[in-house]
């Protein structure tokens, strides 16, 4: 049984492939996805991965019991961190007016208050998301507007100005964006930017507006084209994820180590940016990381 509860979250720097490998579809190499909705993620394994690279780099203490002994010695005992999938909670999209829109739906919203309540994070008072009827959006403000319409990629949308949409845009500039200096800027934009989008549309936009970059590769002689084209998918820079972390007793038997000193030992790393998913060489899946 799990003994301590708290919540990641990444917010993508630079654009991340979490890869699934080859697929027939219209991109060579797709991300990462839910098989239901179909939305983005970016698997437990990726992530537990990346955060025991960073704690061996880091000597951190007790690294086995928290993440469990390396692939040769897997069978003495598991690890007593379990991180969940890092799931999508805002969603940027280019907008005719204020350059990008975080979008985001009612159903991921409460799907987050739902984790977060699992972890322990109790968001008063409760996001009451309003129904949205047709081609509405939810709104705070005028700045998206265009023409009394809210223009995102080549669709348009009616705008629902609601009170609910700053409050929640405030509680993730607060709660979930990164805290550093150079994020000022962006936790004042948010409660702007946020735009609440139907169930059906925020999943097209998931599905169909990712970045796609078509790659080759040099033969490094004669700079002709040994391998390639190929395409792969990104999630694109400024969307936010979030994963649960979960933590029980060490099972070394040898240890002892309550889930709470599991998690502090990770958040004794005071991790901030890191890496996801491929082409690091490459400048992709930068990820600034925080800690509920």
């Amino acid at each position: 049984m799990f003994e301590a509860t708290t919540m990641l979250f990444v917010y993508v720097e630079t654009p991340l492939h979490a890869g699934s490998g080859r697929a027939l579809g219209n991109v060579d190499l797709p991300i990462q996805r839910e098989r239901v909705t179909g939305y983005p993620v970016v698997q437990a394994s990726s992530l537990k991965g990346r955060l025991r690279a960073e704690g061996k780099a880091k000597k951190m203490p007790h690294l086995e019991v928290v993440f469990g002994p390396d692939t040769d010695n897997a069978d003495k005992h598991a690890g007593a961190l379990s991180p969940g999938d890092a799931k999508i909670l805002l969603f940027p999209v280019r907008s005719l007016t204020g350059v990008f829109a975080s979008t985001t739906s009612a159903e991921v919203l409460h799907r987050f208050q739902r984790d977060a309540k699992m972890v322990g994070i109790e968001i008063e008072p409760e996001w009451m998301v309003p129904k949205i009827a047709g081609s509405e959006v939810l709104i705070s403000g005028n700045g998206l507007k265009a023409g009394g319409k809210v223009v995102l990629e080549e669709f348009t949308f009616t705008p629902k100005v609601d009170q609910a949409v700053s409050e929640i845009g405030q509680w993730l500039a607060d709660n979930a964006l990164p805290q550093a200096g150079e994020y000022d800027y962006w936790r004042q934009e948010l409660p702007k930017r946020l735009v609440i989008l139907p169930n059906d549309d925020f999943r097209d936009f998931v599905t169909f507006s990712t970045e796609v970059a078509t790659r080759i590769k040099l033969d490094p002689e004669t700079k002709t084209v040994d391998e390639g084209p190929w395409s792969e998918e990104y999630l694109p820079t400024d969307t936010l994820l979030y994963a649960p972390l979960m933590a029980t007793p060490s099972r070394k038997t040898e240890a002892n180590l309550s889930g709470q000193d599991v998690l502090k030992s990770v958040k004794d790393l005071n991790l901030t940016r890191t890496q996801l998913g491929g082409n690091e060489t490459v400048g992709r899946g930068s990820v600034y990381l925080r800690l509920a």
